[in-house]
């Protein structure tokens, strides 16, 4: 395929018999990347009281390093998705993953807090840095035509991951402890992840393909648009940050606390891992169906559908007491999750253009890594105060209000220059 010419393969797509656009293949291993990442990055919950409970931690120290590790990620994802403008995104997707496994098997010999917190608030956080904005630049590359389907259904792969491993993880760590579970993590993320990578290619220009929709005598879309610089001079540039900041805080509050919450109301184990299941499966569905929407409708107007929707979701969760009302939390949580967190890159594009795309994306990321250090230790430090989740999930609440508010005056701003490179 390296061979053909771009004159054979008008829009992205091969002529007569040729194979399928090479496009889809980039999708599925962005899918199966994010899986492996951020998709067991996020069951850290299942995670939480065998951790609690052998070393005698309370619940603010055990969300400590999880807070610590999304804010470092989204520091070093800054650094990662301005490599990926420059390098390709598969050079730093490489070093993220060996890093990553490293960090899993590291977190079976931990011993005190402060290697907890060093291995998981550091080196996992610097392998996760980078399986976000290289990844999603990569689709926005690939594809023109579906570009909000395709970045929907890749971004996905967060949701299957939080869909089948939950429960998968709280029976594996029920069998051979969570030590040996961290260590079986590690080696699957390293050999799944570097075996796909063997098929990943940032760009359709390096092996003679045009991105899917784009015409064949257009110059390459990665000249238009905003740079960094002047991105961040515009006021929509910041609200779009404060949303993320905000849906960051109440995210990782909710996926770090929501299990054990349930086992507070005495909901097994199995079961509390069930409701990030079905947050996970309701938000693959959203993803697609929130991605394909922005084909179709201003990315705008699908953001403020998703924080009504997971306002809504919040304000239900202050009232969920039993196991039926915490999986209809998740439903109506997964929605809303899934419709915003997909939309992050195809924001950067619509606003900014592709120019800057990386690292406008990891800097939204960031936004929202900064509101996700802060919303587990939030929650933590509350119930150890006053024994109880009230006040934390009453927060979590006013931040998506904060959230959807903002949403409301976002507009696309003047792009001076744009079509200069």
């Amino acid at each position: 395929m390296n061979n053909l010419k771009e004159d054979d393969l008008p829009n992205g797509k091969n002529t007569g018999s040729r194979s399928l656009f090479y496009g889809y293949v980039i999708a599925l291993a962005a899918f199966l990347m994010l899986m492996m990442g951020w998709g067991i990055f996020y069951i850290y919950g299942v995670f939480f009281n065998p951790l609690s409970q052998d070393f005698g931690w309370t619940r603010a120290m055990t969300s400590g390093a999880f807070s610590i590790s999304i804010l470092v990620s989204g520091i070093l994802g800054i650094v990662a998705g301005r490599l990926s403008d420059r390098l390709g995104p598969r050079i730093v997707l490489v070093f993220c993953t060996v890093i990553l496994a490293l960090g899993y098997v590291m977190m079976s010999v931990i011993q005190d807090l402060w290697q907890f917190y060093l291995v998981y608030g550091v080196i996992v956080a610097a392998g996760l840095s980078g399986y976000w904005a290289p990844l999603v630049a990569a689709i926005s590359r690939w594809f023109v035509k579906r570009r909000g389907m395709m970045t929907g259904i890749v971004s996905g792969g967060i949701s299957f991951g939080t869909l089948v491993l939950p429960p998968l993880v709280a029976h594996l760590i029920n069998a051979v402890d969570w030590r040996m579970t961290y260590i079986i993590i590690g080696v699957l993320v390293l050999v799944i992840d570097l075996v796909v990578l063997w098929f990943f290619r940032s760009d359709p220009h390096t092996m003679g393909l045009t991105p899917l929709g784009a015409s064949i005598t257009t110059k390459p879309h990665l000249l238009r648009g905003l740079s960094m610089a002047q991105s961040m001079k515009t006021r929509q540039f910041w609200m779009v940050c404060l949303i993320y900041l905000c849906f960051g805080l109440f995210q990782t509050a909710v996926v770090v606390h929501i299990v054990p919450y349930a086992q507070d109301l005495k909901i097994s184990a199995v079961n509390a891992a069930g409701i990030l299941s079905i947050i996970g499966g309701v938000s693959l569905a959203a993803r697609i169906i929130m991605g394909a929407m922005v084909d179709k409708l201003k990315v705008r107007i699908t953001t403020i559908i998703s924080l009504i929707i997971l306002t809504g979701a919040l304000i239900w969760l202050q009232f969920a007491d039993s196991l039926w009302k915490l999986y209809l939390f998740a439903g109506i949580m997964g929605f809303g999750y899934g419709g915003l967190s997909c939309l992050q890159s195809l924001i950067a594009v619509e606003l900014f253009g592709l120019i800057s795309m990386g690292v406008i994306t990891a800097l939204f990321s960031f936004s929202y890594n900064i509101g996700g250090a802060v919303g587990p230790v939030m929650a933590g430090f509350l119930f150890d105060t006053g024994g109880s989740y009230r006040w934390a999930f009453l927060i979590c609440a006013l931040a998506a209000i904060i959230a959807l508010s903002f949403s409301f005056f976002v507009h696309q701003p003047d792009k001076p220059n744009s079509d200069k490179p």
